[in-house]
C-alpha cells in the first residue's frame, strides 16, 4: 500500500536532512548527508551550493519513483543569514557567502554614516550587531565591494526560498527569513527599512508571501503542493505556537541557547547595551523577541578542561546526576569559580579556580554558574510580559543538573522538556498543512515531560 506523505528538506550548516512525515506528522523515512565545504573567491569556507542542489533533486526524484510513498507536499527549512544571488537566467552568480565571514569595518562605518545612528538602527531592525550575520549587510557589501558582480544580480533569494525555487522556478520572499536579524526589516513600520528602498534592493527582492503559502504544480508529471520554505528557528517554534493556547518561552539549547518569546508586546529593547538581543519572526509576520547565550560552546570548553584536570574518562560528565548534598554544600558559601572564554559576565573571576577534589563537585559548580547565566537570559526574554511556562528543547533538555537547577531557580514557572530532535523539519511540514494541532500534540510527538522543583532540606 502506498503511504501518503509530506516531504521536508532540513538544511543545516553541517547536516543536510530529508524527512517524510505521514498524515499524523510521524516520521516514516529519513536520510542524512554531509558535504565538505568549498571556498569563496577570498578563500573563506562556504556551502557547496552546486552539490547541495544536485543532492536535493536526486533524493526527491528517488522518492517520487518509489512505489512505497505518495508525496503530496514538500517544504524546506534551513539556516538563515544566507542569500543566493541569481543572474538573468536564474543561475547563482556568487558563492553562498558564509555568515561567519569577516566584514570589513569600513563597510560598516560607511553604512552607519548613511543610515545611523547605530543604536537606533539596531533597535529598529531587531539586531544586536552589524556583521555578515545580517543578510542585509551582505547585500550592501556586495553592492559596494563587488559592484561589477552586483550589476548582474536580477534576483536575491534567502536560502530557504532558494531551495523552493529550485523546484518551482518561482522567486518569492517570506516573513521568517526576512525577520531573522537581517537588518532589512523595520519592526515598527512592519515593512522593509527605508534604507532598503534607498539602495533600491527592493527591486531585486521577490514579492513577500505568507510562510504558509504553497504552490500547487505539476512536478515530473505529478501534482504536488510545494512550500515556499521557512527559517529553521521560526520553524522549530511553530509546533509549540500551534499546539499551545497559553503564553510560553521556548529555550532552544545547543551551541547557542536561544530563549524565544513569541508573545511580547515590546520585542525590541530600548537599551543600546542589550547585547545578544535579536528578533526572529513568526510565520504571520509578528516579531519574536530572542536572547541568545553561547551556552553549549562554553560548556564544551569548560568540560574539556575539567576532564583533563581530573583525568576523567571521555564523556564522564554525561553520567553525572544531580546530587543534593553536593549542591547544598556548594550553595552554603557560594562563590564564582569559572572564568568564561566565550561569554562575558561581570561576576566571573579573573582566573578559573578549581578548589574541589572531585570532578563531581567541580562539575556541579560549573552547572550552577552556567544555569545562572541561562536564567538571566530567560528573564530578559520574558521582560515585563506575564509568562509562566517554559519549554526546553535541544541538547541540554536531557542534562539532569541543568534541568533540576533551572526548575529550582524558576520555582514560579512551569518547566517542561521536549525531545525535539525533528526540530525545524516538523515545523516545516506543519507550516504547509491545513491540519490543526491540539494540546496533546507535544506529548505524542515530542515526549513532553513535566519537572517540579526539588524540595529544600
Amino acid at each position: 500500500m502506498t503511504l501518503k506523505v509530506t516531504a521536508v528538506f532540513d538544511i543545516g550548516k553541517t547536516n543536510k536532512k530529508f524527512f517524510l512525515f505521514d498524515k499524523n506528522f510521524k516520521e516514516v523515512y529519513k536520510e542524512y548527508i554531509q558535504f565538505d565545504e568549498i571556498t569563496d573567491e577570498d578563500g573563506y569556507p562556504t556551502e557547496n551550493l552546486p552539490q547541495l542542489q544536485k543532492w536535493l533533486k536526486s533524493v526527491f526524484n528517488k522518492i517520487l519513483d518509489s512505489n512505497d510513498y505518495d508525496v503530496e507536499a514538500i517544504n524546506f527549512s534551513s539556516y538563515g543569514a544566507s542569500l543566493v544571488h541569481l543572474d538573468e537566467n536564474g543561475i547563482p552568480l556568487t558563492p553562498l557567502y558564509n555568515y561567519t565571514k569577516p566584514l570589513d569595518k569600513s563597510i560598516v562605518n560607511n553604512f552607519i554614516k548613511r543610515y545611523g545612528p547605530r543604536e537606533d538602527f539596531l533597535k529598529t531592525t531587531g539586531c544586536s550587531d552589524l556583521t555578515m550575520l545580517n543578510s542585509g549587510l551582505q547585500l550592501y557589501w556586495l553592492k559596494y565591494n563587488k559592484p561589477e558582480v552586483f550589476k548582474k544580480v536580477k534576483l536575491t533569494l534567502h536560502l530557504p526560498q532558494y531551495l523552493s525555487y529550485i523546484f518551482t522556478g518561482i522567486p518569492l520572499s517570506e516573513y521568517t527569513s526576512i525577520g531573522c536579524h537581517t537588518a532589512l526589516w523595520d519592526y515598527q513600520k512592519k515593512d522593509y527599512h527605508s534604507w532598503v528602498y534607498k539602495e533600491e534592493f527592493h527591486k531585486i527582492l521577490p514579492p513577500i508571501v505568507s510562510t504558509e503559502t504553497s504552490i500547487n504544480m505539476n512536478y515530473n508529471g505529478k501534482r504536488i503542493k510545494i512550500g515556499v520554505g521557512i527559517h529553521d528557528s521560526s520553524s522549530a517554534l511553530l509546533p509549540y505556537v500551534r499546539s499551545l493556547n497559553k503564553k510560553f518561552i521556548l529555550v532552544s539549547t545547543g551551541t547557542w541557547s536561544i530563549s524565544l518569546n513569541p508573545f511580547t508586546d515590546s520585542p525590541i529593547s530600548a537599551k543600546s547595551n542589550e547585547s545578544n538581543s535579536i528578533n526572529y519572526m513568526r510565520i504571520n509576520g509578528k516579531p519574536v523577541k530572542a536572547k541568545r547565550l553561547f551556552l553549549g560552546n562554553e560548556y564544551k570548553i569548560q568540560v574539556k578542561k575539567l576532564t583533563d584536570y581530573f583525568r576523567a574518562p571521555y564523556g564522564y560528565h554525561r553520567l553525572i546526576k544531580f546530587d543534593y548534598d553536593i549542591f547544598f554544600d556548594i550553595n552554603r558559601n557560594f562563590k564564582y569559580h569559572y572564568k568564561w572564554e566565550s561569554i562575558y559576565d561581570k561576576n566571573m573571576p579573573k582566573e578559573t579556580m578549581i578548589t574541589y577534589d572531585t570532578f563531581e563537585y567541580a562539575y556541579h559548580q560549573l552547572m550552577m554558574e552556567l544555569v545562572q547565566l541561562q536564567i538571566k537570559s530567560i528573564k530578559k526574554a520574558i521582560g515585563d510580559d506575564k509568562i509562566y511556562r517554559i519549554y526546553i528543547d535541544g541538547g541540554f533538555s536531557d542534562n539532569d543538573l541543568f534541568i533540576k537547577l533551572l526548575s529550582h531557580n524558576l520555582r514560579d514557572k512551569k518547566l517542561r522538556t521536549t525531545d525535539a530532535s525533528l526540530g525545524s523539519a516538523l515545523g516545516a511540514a506543519i507550516a504547509i498543512s491545513d491540519k490543526k494541532l491540539n494540546s496533546k500534540f507535544l506529548k505524542k510527538n515530542y515526549a513532553l515531560k513535566k519537572h517540579v522543583p526539588f524540595i529544600l532540606k
